[in-house]
């Protein structure tokens, strides 16, 4: 049975969706949002368990396909070297993200103008800027102000202890005089806005125990209830609908029960991700969109871009200390951030440093790598490796390339029996080469910073964490999906916040620019709510 109409429903609880029934909430609009997952009691994260690092390879895994849990979709990943990470849950990908939150460069958004590749962003720097800051304030980011590789900013709090971990590796960026700073991180080094300070426990990516890592369950979600948002947990939509007017008039959805139900609104906002807001939209066929909701561009699903990671670990003499503290944040270097030809490539990466291994972790990966041996020298060379590692990720900028897309399986299915995302990437000849490129920096400071040995892979395949511009904003309805603040070209009530709206996906994590996005969008709706549909 239809529910009663809400005047605007939101289809995902992250980072998005939270960011933007929050700042919507303040119109007194009846606003829903709809989750498929449903709310994470933290007393159930693996840091409160012995078995933590176990649970990190099952239920509380970064990939769906292995946790498969009822409130997961498949997602077949065949057809690409990156797989897929994120999870299903109100705060969505930040329950298990690392916190890591840097801002996009003014020169991301002018890619094509500087560099001639790929296309400019429709809006610059500056019209993000103040989104951003106030993103930062509802969020609470440590780190420390100057950073000679942005312009000025404001940071809440102060930054994530370095360590000797992050010492030593500083010290090979010294020596080598290279760019580094303390890492923006949404973490709370202090008590924030009802939540407490970090206190070191080191396995951020599967929760944090302690509340200090600011995932939207947390920070903008109560906040938003309290406006008078409501959440409803375990509903899967299946499919947005349109009018005879091509408008859309609500969604139709899967409750916990398995049952189909409809709910009409007046405005429907998606905040999905690169991938699962593609499949809703290919998902929401009908006789005015055969090819899927606001697709006339032809563009929904393609354009995928992943951020390509390489990893270089370093064994050291001693100990570092590396398995405490929060484990992406330490220091970042965009040494090699912007374009120079002469490399080889275009664009370029941040180095972000990360602790070193827990116990298990260490004794698998030593294993797997023949570092470690099994029988009797097992634990003796276990003791040479445990906490004496120290290492880099280096996340490169991924270019947008038609032929990366994602689409509907013909035959997987999630529990409700909705076509699963399928996903077909390659790596493009400048990733590879700017992977390459990477890598051997990212040796040169491990070896500076006193490494006795050197070890690196690339790409890394388990990570599929960012996942952009299937929905791309722009001017020209021909050449995008949404326009320049965030509004469906051929669906005037259809807005879509996340990243799959993404022009180009830039050398650092996405998070905090998706933040800012939705946040924009919310201010740009507000601000033309007498003619929102013109």
């Amino acid at each position: 049975m239809p529910q009663d109409p809400v005047d605007v429903l939101i289809i995902g609880a992250g980072a998005s969706g939270a960011a933007v029934a929050w700042s919507l909430a303040d119109t007194r609009m009846k606003i829903v949002c709809m989750e498929q997952g449903g709310w994470v009691n933290p007393a159930d994260y693996p840091t409160n368990y012995r078995d933590w690092e176990l649970q990190q390879l099952g239920k509380f895994n970064i990939n769906p396909n292995a946790r498969d849990l009822e409130t997961d979709y498949p997602v077949n990943e065949d057809e690409s070297p990156i797989k897929i990470a994120n999870f299903n849950g109100v705060g969505g990908s930040t329950i298990l993200w690392a916190a890591h939150f840097p801002r996009f460069h003014p020169s991301d958004f002018r890619v094509k103008s500087l560099d001639r590749v790929a296309d400019d962003w429709p809006i610059d720097y500056e019209t993000l800027e103040p989104y951003y800051a106030e993103n930062d304030r509802m969020t609470g980011v440590a780190g420390l102000e100057g950073d000679p590789a942005y312009p000025p900013k404001a940071v809440n709090l102060p930054p994530v202890s370095l360590g000797k971990l992050g010492e030593k590796l500083a010290g090979g960026f010294n020596e080598l005089g290279w760019h580094w700073w303390p890492s923006d991180s949404a973490i709370a080094t202090e008590p924030f806005d009802g939540r407490d300070k970090c206190v070191n426990l080191g396995p951020c990516i599967s929760g944090c125990s302690q509340g200090a890592k600011a995932s939207t369950d947390i920070t903008y979600w109560p906040h938003a209830i309290r406006n008078g948002v409501e959440v409803r947990t375990r509903c899967r939509v299946s499919e947005i609908t349109v009018n005879a007017k091509g408008m859309a008039d609500g969604v139709i959805y899967f409750d916990e029960n398995g049952e189909e139900q409809k709910q009409q609104a007046e405005v429907v906002i998606v905040a999905g991700n690169g991938v699962g807001t593609p499949r809703l939209l290919l998902n929401s066929r009908s006789s005015l969109f055969p090819d899927g909701l606001a697709n006339t561009s032809g563009l929904v699903g393609k354009n995928l871009m992943f951020h390509p990671y390489a990893y270089v670990e370093g064994l050291f003499n001693e100990p570092l200390g590396g398995h405490k503290g929060p484990g992406g944040c330490c220091i970042w270097s965009q040494e090699f951030y912007e374009t120079d030809r002469s490399r080889g490539y275009v664009r370029g990466y941040t180095m972000e440093m990360t602790r070193g291994r827990g116990p298990i972790a260490t004794a698998l990966g030593g294993v797997m790598s023949g570092r470690i041996p099994w029988g009797d020298e097992h634990h003796g060379t276990y003791q040479q490796v445990f906490d004496k590692s120290a290492g880099m990720v280096i996340i490169c900028e991924d270019l947008p390339e038609l032929h990366n897309t994602v689409t509907l399986d013909p035959v997987l299915v999630d529990s409700n029996g909705i076509p699963a995302p399928k996903i077909n990437y390659t790596l493009s000849k400048n990733s590879v080469k700017m992977l390459e490129h990477s890598v051997a920096r990212g040796k040169e400071v491990l070896m500076a910073a006193g490494a006795s040995e050197v070890s690196s892979g690339a790409p890394l395949g388990m990570a599929g964490w960012h996942m952009m511009g299937t929905a791309r904003m722009g001017t020209d309805p021909g050449n995008s999906v949404v326009n320049e603040w965030g509004r469906s070209h051929d669906v005037k009530n259809l807005f879509i916040v996340d990243g799959s709206i993404f022009v180009t996906s830039a050398g650092v994590n996405p998070t905090s620019t998706i933040q800012a996005l939705a946040l924009y969008v919310a201010d740009s709706m507000k601000k033309r709510l007498a003619n929102l549909f013109d």
